[in-house]
C-alpha cells in the first residue's frame, strides 16, 4: 500500500510538472491570438478617441 501511494504521488507531481513546464513557448495561434487582441485594443483606443473628438466638435457647433 505503501508502495502506491508513493507511486501516486510520484505520478501527480510528474503531471503537476509536466502542465507548469510543458507550455512555455508560444505556438503560432498563440501568437496570432494575441496579435488580433492588441489589435482590437488600440481600435478601441482609435474609437474612444473618435468619439471623444466628435463629442468636442458637438460642444463647439452648440457654443
Amino acid at each position: 500500500m505503501k508502495m502506491l501511494k508513493k507511486i501516486l504521488t510520484v505520478a501527480c507531481l510528474l503531471a503537476v510538472l509536466t502542465v507548469a513546464f510543458g507550455c512555455s513557448e508560444e505556438g503560432p495561434m498563440e501568437k496570432a491570438g494575441k496579435k488580433i487582441d492588441k489589435a482590437a485594443q488600440e481600435a478601441g483606443q482609435q474609437m474612444d478617441k473618435a468619439a471623444e473628438d466628435a463629442g468636442n466638435a458637438a460642444k463647439k457647433v452648440f457654443e
